[in-house]
């Protein structure tokens, strides 16, 4: 079946040569400007960029913030719209125009047996309306829109808040990724170790070419998994620079993490901890925001059945000029002024103030039901993050003792086969495990220290690149 061809003009290619198919192309003309893209932070080549630095080049660059920031300027000047209605409407108009009369006499006189009347006339006016009084329709939508600002200033907070999160996690993150490069390439030179000694003792007589060979096996397993240990710190580079909101391209030297000292254990969340961190954290807040508006949308939902009274004047002037034939024109001008004030009452509207009002209690009732869950939530992410914390903290101190011993074994192992008391099956075995543990270790820091940021987060303490640096001691 043949492709249809897309909207906008655009054409599959030519018909392709295998088997006489047509071959649809769907590659777009391209668009220069869409490929501008925005030039990269002024970066100096000769400084290494700690984490607080990066945060504050993240707050500037990335573009959530001027999202955040654009989104809470709208709901200011929706409030500022609101607040106007209780100001009166002034309006100025002038009409103006000319109207001519033709019509024929039924007794000519003399040569004239038509009668030309001109009519011309400007009227400037200018009217007042104001509503009054609408039993408290106007302070409603104003509480409502007064909520709605106060969310989106709650959650501009809360997007700076999630970019120092999301650098701090990708920070440490790309420090693992390079402290697994840095035990790649220890394990290489253990693995180079070995082969050494294996050679040694075959060119002894000691040894066998098997031995020499299952080392070279080693060795090349080592320098594989050295090659993927760069691949992954250059995509936990990128994710960095990603979480940063800066171009692909960007280099940056960053001070390693890696010698933060961690805490022995931390204790469990209490309760009010909990009900503290609720009250801080940016989500719930803006929910509970969100709830208070939907609540004034029914106030105001119901002051649609209530009346209204408002507050009407006009002042009019009027120069009108009046001409018939050739007699001499007719000038006028006038003025009139007045000023009323009157009630409207809405009687019949075919359900729509009733539909309108179960529409406001029904996002009354959704706004709590959200409220209420972005709470539990909030409090299960505490309790799972503080133990996931103390796992991560557990796992680097038995990661920690592995390691000792591992590297205790390996070199124990290393002496035995070059003494002739050991074989080699052995002392690759110990350096593989010493590679396991010290890749361990290292993940279990950068684990801990990510815990520890994310508790911060979860507790809505990461408000400053100085708090999500005092994060991860």
């Amino acid at each position: 079946q043949a492709v249809p061809p897309p909207p906008g003009g655009l054409k599959p290619a030519a018909p392709g040569a295998a088997g006489g198919a047509p071959a649809a192309d769907f590659s777009l003309p391209p668009e220069p400007a869409a490929a501008a893209l925005r030039p990269a932070p002024e970066v100096d080549p000769r400084k290494v960029y700690a984490l607080p630095e990066l945060i504050d080049i993240a707050q500037s660059r990335n573009p959530l913030t001027r999202l955040a920031w654009e989104q809470a300027r709208q709901a200011a000047l929706a409030k500022g719209m609101v607040e106007a209605t209780y100001l009166p409407l002034i309006a100025a108009s002038v009409v103006g125009g000319t109207q001519r009369f033709s019509q024929s006499l039924p007794v000519p006189v003399g040569t004239v047996d038509t009668v030309d009347e001109t009519l011309s006339g400007i009227s400037p006016q200018i009217a007042l309306e104001w509503l009054l009084f609408d039993f408290g329709q106007r302070g409603a939508l104003h509480e409502a829109a007064r909520q709605n600002q106060l969310a989106a200033n709650v959650l501009f907070n809360g997007a700076h808040q999630k970019i120092i999160f999301d650098v701090t996690r990708t920070y440490y993150v790309h420090d693992a990724a390079l402290g697994r490069v840095g035990i790649a390439r220890q394990a290489l030179a253990n693995s180079n170790r070995i082969l050494e000694a294996a050679s040694e003792r075959d060119g002894k007589g000691l040894g066998t070419t098997g031995e020499v060979a299952q080392a070279r096996q080693q060795v090349a397993q080592a320098k594989l998994a050295l090659v993927q240990a760069e691949g992954g710190a250059r995509d936990a580079s990128q994710a960095l620079l990603g979480a940063m909101g800066v171009s692909p391209s960007t280099e940056l030297k960053l001070s390693p993490a890696g010698g933060r000292r961690l805490p022995a254990d931390v204790g469990k969340p209490t309760e009010e901890m909990i009900r503290s961190a609720l009250a801080r954290r940016p989500d719930v807040q803006a929910t509970y925001a969100a709830l208070q508006a939907s609540q004034a949308g029914i106030t105001a939902a119901k002051a649609e059945f209530m009346p209204k009274v408002f507050l009407g004047a006009v002042a009019a002037g009027g120069s009108t000029n009046f001409g018939a034939l050739s007699l001499p024109s007719i000038s006028q001008q006038s003025s009139a002024s007045g000023v009323l004030v009157g009630v409207t009452m809405p009687i019949y509207d075919g359900g729509l103030r009733l539909a309108r009002l179960k529409g406001a209690e029904s996002v009354a009732a959704a706004s709590a039901a959200t409220f209420h869950k972005t709470q539990e939530d909030a409090a299960r992410e505490i309790v799972v993050t503080s133990d996931m914390l103390r796992s991560a903290l557990a796992s680097y101190r038995a990661a920690d003792e592995l390691v000792q011993t591992a590297g205790i074994t390996y070199d124990a192992a290393l002496d035995a086969y070059r003494s002739g008391v050991g074989t080699i099956q052995v002392a690759t075995e110990a350096n593989s495990a010493l590679l396991v543990a010290r890749q361990a270790r290292s993940d279990a820091h950068a684990a801990s220290l990510v815990a520890a940021a994310n508790l911060a987060f979860v507790l809505g303490a990461m408000t400053s690149a100085d708090a999500a640096a005092a994060a991860g001691r």
